[in-house]
């Protein structure tokens, strides 16, 4: 019954503001959009038609319009779209007004001369800070850091700490942790609120602080820094150079984006495709970034069709055969793509030591052992009972017991090996999996038909 009301009550904000908006009341605008929750603000922009968004430039300040592109969800390419539709000295005040790393996101999508055309005219501090965000690498530590935080020096007083916080505390992304640097703006240590608050103000900061700070560093993959984060139960973790200089800190939320990211750039390769999450209306689009997976694996199954051509003579002997090789390619390719999910999740949640890695593929060697065998003896029972064959239904069986173990074993393996070359497991697809393993189990099948031929057809 709540949640009724308060979607019935995010409508009614909706229809007012859409109708403050038709009647172009500026003061009811404001009164109403400023008075919703930041995302609130951020979904009610994205879903306006430009003429309404051309009257919201007018309404809203550079900085009120910063807070509702820091808590924007639109697809990448929108971002260009959406800043065309403003003056540029106005987008360049906006974006001096967003936390850097924001800032730093939305540039990101747009072409070198507009972003160097934004920086030019933007303020220069604001300008220096983004610049500094700007030429690190994509997907690393320095590229989702923000410069905005609050840092003290160990050789002052709690007292003068604390008045340094109040100051620096409107602009820090986050003030959960205070992290303390010495003269040459080494990282030394890190200090709770809750510390400077319980404790006499006249203690000196490095009698308090722990010096037992774990930081990432700049170069470090983000996936790397958000395990580290999940593992600490971090809200902010430090970032420094090769030198341990303080340059920056990560901050929860900007994790969380980053999970998201990396989980759907990990399904997305698990599906064969280049970006599940593009959001891309148009189909010729769309079917460019799925083209390249489907055409490898077209040559890899003209590779199963070349083989089973291989076994013609075994066909036509035992024309029976062909009924079952659905079922077996089937099998293999599903129980494959099990493995994979395993193996792939593994890797992701950082549990990739060499003890753990030979758990898992004795794991899932059992599993196939298990999962074969049960199959095995299933299929070969019903295969006996439909056609009367004893010796069909023990090939099949055992052509399904054999090919588990294997497809299991591939599943499991060909991430690990991946990994271990420094080459992203989630490239080992489902499809790719399932393409490699129908090979493997038409190479089984058939070649212990042809092996137990004489035994067929009596």
């Amino acid at each position: 019954m709540q949640e009724t009301t308060e979607k019935e009550q995010q409508q009614l904000e909706v229809e007012q503001l859409l109708q403050a908006l038709e009647n172009q009341d500026i003061d009811q605008f404001r009164t109403l959009f400023l008075d919703i929750h930041p995302y609130e603000r951020a979904k009610f922009y994205a879903k306006l038609p430009k003429d309404a968004r051309m009257h919201v430039y007018h309404y809203l300040s550079p900085a009120e319009m910063a807070e509702v592109f820091e808590n924007l969800e639109i697809d990448e390419n929108e971002y260009e779209e959406l800043l065309s539709e403003m003056n540029p000295t106005f987008v360049a005040d906006m974006l001096a007004q967003m936390y850097a790393d924001d800032a730093v996101d939305v540039l990101n999508e747009l072409d070198k001369e507009q972003v160097a055309s934004y920086l030019t005219i933007m303020d220069d501090d604001a300008a220096g800070e983004i610049k500094q965000l700007l030429h690190y690498e994509e997907y690393t530590a320095g590229s989702i850091m923000t410069t905005e935080y609050v840092a003290i020096h160990s050789n002052q007083t709690l007292r003068s700490a604390m008045a340094i916080l109040k100051k620096e505390a409107p602009r820090a992304e986050t003030i959960y942790y205070v992290y303390v640097v010495d003269e040459e703006k080494h990282l030394v240590g890190v200090i709770s609120i809750r510390d400077l608050l319980v404790t006499d103000d006249d203690t000196m900061v490095h009698e308090v602080m722990n010096d037992r700070v774990v930081a990432v560093s700049v170069s470090e993959d983000q996936e790397e820094v958000a395990r580290k984060m999940r593992d600490y139960n971090f809200l902010a973790v430090p970032v420094v150079d090769f030198q341990n200089h303080l340059l920056g800190i990560i901050t929860v939320d900007d994790i969380i984006d980053v999970m998201e990211e990396e989980a759907s750039d990990d399904y997305s390769k698990l599906a064969g495709i280049t970006d599940v999450d593009s959001g891309d209306k148009n189909i010729l689009s769309s079917a460019k970034k799925r083209l390249p997976w489907l055409i490898i694996l077209s040559f890899l199954g003209m590779m199963t069709a070349s083989l089973i051509g291989r076994f013609e003579d075994t066909l036509d002997q035992v024309a029976i055969l062909a009924v079952f090789i659905p079922l077996i390619a089937g099998m293999a390719g599903n129980t494959g793509t099990q493995a994979l999910a395993v193996a792939v999740r593994r890797i992701a949640i950082g549990e990739d030591e060499e003890e753990n890695k030979l758990m898992l593929i004795a794991r899932e060697a059992g599993t196939g052992v298990i999962t074969g065998a049960i199959c095995g003896a299933i299929i070969m029972l019903i295969v006996y009972f439909w056609k009367g064959d004893f010796f069909l239904g023990l090939l099949v069986g055992f052509s399904i017991f054999i090919t588990l173990i294997v497809a299991t074993l591939a599943g499991a393996l060909v991430p690990l090996l991946m990994h271990r070359f420094k080459i992203d497991p989630a490239v080992a697809s489902g499809p790719f999996i399932t393409t490699i393993n129908d090979i493997i189990s038409i190479l089984i099948y058939f070649g212990l038909a042809t092996l137990f031929m004489s035994y067929l057809g009596h």
